[in-house]
């Protein structure tokens, strides 16, 4: 899928996303890594970046990843995150990048899922690294994936 038609995505599907600056910078096989900066329109009253939005940013990184893997394997796979757990180090200020490098823990869960037909969960993690490569925040997305 082409990082035109993701951002297309986000702004019909997902338009809080998309407005308040989160981005699509890379997706594989293997992780998707999205960026977000701050501006006027996504910060608190302390100037740094909010924290939904950092979780926006955080699921998309997971979230797609998923997707991908969903569409690659062919077969019809509802998701769905059942909890979510952030914490916050330091102040998100400036570009910061999310990123979740799980694909191959995705690869198994799919694979389970279409065999057994019963749900399967799984933990993906979405750290917040800004300019100075310090992780700002790090979030954890239970998600459940079954065959429908």
């Amino acid at each position: 899928m082409s990082y035109f038609k993701l951002h297309l995505y986000l702004l019909l599907k997902l338009p809080s996303a998309f407005f308040t600056g989160v981005r699509v910078k890379t997706i594989n096989d293997k992780s998707c890594q999205t960026t977000v900066s701050l501006s006027w329109i996504n910060q608190n009253p302390f100037k740094s970046m909010f924290w939904a939005i950092q979780g926006m940013a955080a699921e998309l990184s997971t979230g797609l990843l998923i997707m991908n893997k969903i569409k690659n394997s062919g077969h019809n796979i509802s998701m769905l995150v059942l909890h979510n757990k952030a914490s916050f180090y330091k102040k998100g200020k400036g570009k910061l990048h999310f990123s979740c490098d799980q694909g191959n823990e995705i690869d198994h869960i799919i694979q389970t899922a279409i065999n057994t037909g019963e749900g399967q969960t799984l933990t993906l993690v979405s750290k917040g690294i800004n300019k100075d490569q310090v992780c700002v925040s790090e979030f954890e997305f239970e998600w459940t994936l079954k065959r429908r």
